[in-house]
């Protein structure tokens, strides 16, 4: 999967903005606060029809407007797609090949992206609903059945919380029924899927870990779920009564964990924070292998200021990885231009640089290419 073209009108600190992207590595380059981090956005909005960064889409427009658009040019194995993103006042638009989609979700998984930025520390310092929402994000790529499943089922445990809070329980036993009858059904659908990625995606962090860090500990993810042991509907019916005192449904597959583990010790508490960056890193090229495989595509892959977080020894080795050629097109951002020119020196990839002034603005310094 390669981005050819992109442009922005008004998307965040970018008023308009076109730009014709190598095919291989692409860097944006300039201080903080200039617009290298939503040229990264823009390309993953045109990936999940959102931003990584802001969930409130008056947060994506430029200051003191009420519009932005996107539009990005790819190319997939010789046939070019097209895909537009627009957002008026508070109304989405989204359209692939010129065709509107009615759901938003139809579009997920079409242009695969892989983005490593510092607000990943979440996934492995923050809470079960991060680590849940990373898996999720991986399976929904991977396949449309278990995105459906997953709206359908938080779209019903909602429902099911509603009807909680209404303390109308015991008048209305046959809809609780309802509810916990479908929640099991999906929920043990999204439960086997999730399985079935850890045990996918193990090998490969456990490769990528050991390259990046050129030692030999043993990392691991330990699923944790209500589900190991009982069936679903089991547990909702079991729980009906707590949960109607507590007003919400107290257990299911929005109640897994994920646990990071390094020599089996979690890594949240006990690893330092060269190894957490280091497990994420392989976390994320596991992901993408992952993609890479089940898709038939290299997807696109997003590092947001990621040398700045390392030493020179793991840069090294991320070089190296790089230069095996597994990946596709790449992006860059980084503030040091030295860094990253003495970085790409020794990648045996073209690499084309954009320099962004203190106005946003952008200019291509240079071209760096070489044979592949």
């Amino acid at each position: 999967m390669i981005l050819k073209l992109i442009s922005l009108v008004n998307f965040k600190n970018h008023e308009d903005v076109k730009l014709d992207l190598s095919q291989y590595v692409n860097c944006f380059l300039g201080n903080n606060g200039v617009g290298k981090t939503n040229l990264l956005d823009a390309i993953y909005y045109l990936s999940f029809c959102k931003s990584y960064y802001h969930s409130l889409e008056s947060n994506n427009m430029r200051h003191g407007e009420h519009f932005f658009m996107i539009k990005g040019l790819f190319l997939d194995k010789n046939k070019e797609l097209e895909v537009d993103c627009s957002v008026i006042d508070s109304k989405k638009k989204v359209k692939f090949n010129n065709k509107k989609y009615t759901k938003l979700s139809e579009h997920i998984g079409k242009v695969p992206v892989v983005i490593i930025t510092p607000l990943d520390s979440g996934i492995i310092l923050g809470g079960g609903e991060e680590r849940r929402r990373f898996i999720d994000k991986i399976l929904s790529q991977l396949d449309h059945n278990y995105l459906l499943s997953l709206i359908s089922y938080n779209r019903i445990l909602k429902q099911r919380n509603t009807f909680l809070k209404s303390q109308n329980v015991s008048s209305s036993i046959d809809l609780l029924s309802t509810y916990d009858a479908k929640l099991s059904e999906l929920g043990t659908q999204i439960y086997l899927k999730r399985k079935e990625c850890l045990n996918m995606m193990i090998s490969n962090l456990q490769h990528y870990y050991n390259t990046i860090s050129k030692k030999s500990e043993v990392v691991d993810i330990v699923y944790q779920s209500d589900l190991h042991d009982h069936s679903l509907l089991d547990l909702l019916i079991k729980n009906r009564k707590k949960d109607q005192i507590l007003t919400f449904t107290s257990s299911g597959i929005h109640r897994d964990d994920f646990i990071f583990k390094l020599n089996n010790y979690g890594l949240k508490k006990s690893g330092s924070q060269g190894q957490q960056k280091t497990f994420l890193i392989a976390l994320k090229f596991a992901y993408f292998d992952m993609l890479k495989r089940h898709l038939n595509t290299i997807p696109i892959l997003l590092l947001d200021d990621i040398f700045a977080k390392l030493d020179n020894e793991r840069i090294e080795q991320i070089i190296r990885i790089f230069n095996q050629d597994q990946f596709g097109q790449i992006f860059i951002t980084d503030t040091d231009f030295d860094r990253v020119s003495q970085i790409m020196s020794k990648v045996n990839i073209d690499c084309k640089y954009f320099m962004f002034n203190k106005t946003g603005l952008y200019e291509e310094k240079f071209k760096d290419s070489k044979d592949r």
